[in-house]
């Protein structure tokens, strides 16, 4: 592995052309959706964004994710480490989550696939100055981690679970890092109770893509969503156990799968937290 800008290369040359496209096709869409600042105090406060900020309604959805996480599940994963506690988080993108966990004591390492300084891995930079250790920083896949056997306590998928192309082999990965009675935590990643539901928000999805930014951002085959059927099917083949946690996120993104069946709509998509735990 090589490092450029305090970012450990681990995506080979090969891997490297697979994702161009839609690496190229993410970092354009996120740009025109306003997301990254050139202001160091936008990063800081994530996820609390401010009303002004771009995608407002969406880190609304993020705090109350962390809130949940911070209440609940992180002392959890401190209990059951030896000292700091070790994360890994994979899909980190601008790194606020894995900032959050590094002021509260934990040891982090941030992967992704994207490096730019607006929304990649180059963002965490602004971090730096306020941390006496900034986090480890890797671009990698997500099923393919340039990392050692059981050495975290915990794996998060935060908001970045579904872009695997392969869950199956993406969450064995994880499972590998992972030590004996580690936890992997999934957050955020859109859950239908009803496959088709998934199926018929993607091809709306690709449709207002298109019509957006005159791409349909199709270039990799990513899951994109969950149901029970595709967790339980997880769960079988892993030998593992889900616990299921839903953060309250506001009356009325609770009524949505109401207010759209009186409307005769699809099914909205819904986001929880799942965690697992390693076998010992």
């Amino acid at each position: 592995m090589s490092q450029k800008d305090k970012i450990w290369r681990a995506l080979p040359i090969e891997r490297a052309t697979y994702y161009a496209r839609f690496i190229k096709d993410y970092e354009a869409i996120r740009t025109a959706e306003g997301r990254g600042s050139a202001d160091s105090s936008y990063y800081l406060r994530l996820p609390f964004a401010t009303h002004s900020d771009h995608n407002a309604e969406q880190w609304k959805i993020r705090a109350a994710t962390y809130r949940y996480f911070k209440q609940i599940l992180l002392p959890q994963i401190s209990s059951n480490s030896q000292g700091a506690g070790n994360i890994l988080d994979i899909g980190a993108g601008n790194g606020w989550l894995s900032y959050r966990l590094s002021q509260a004591g934990m040891i982090v390492v941030a992967i992704d696939l994207l490096t730019n300084t607006l929304d990649g891995l180059g963002a965490a930079s602004h971090y730096d100055t306020y941390l006496k250790c900034p986090f480890l920083r890797i671009q990698a896949e997500s099923d393919r981690l340039p990392l050692c056997d059981a050495q975290f306590d915990a794996v998060i998928f935060n908001a970045s679970f579904h872009y695997a192309e392969n869950y199956l082999r993406t969450l064995h990965e994880a499972l590998r890092c992972l030590r004996p009675g580690g936890m992997v935590i999934i957050a955020d990643s859109p859950w239908y109770a009803h496959e088709d539901s998934g199926w018929k928000m993607l091809a709306e999805r690709r449709s207002q893509f298109f019509n957006r930014f005159g791409i349909f951002s199709d270039s990799i085959c990513s899951q994109e969503f969950l149901t029970d059927e595709r967790l339980d099917q997880l769960a079988h083949n892993l030998g593992i156990r889900w616990e299921r946690h839903t953060p309250f996120y506001g009356l009325r993104w609770y009524l949505r799968p109401l207010i759209a069946k009186l409307k005769g709509k699809r099914e909205p998509s819904t986001f929880r937290i799942y965690v697992a735990k390693k076998p010992a």
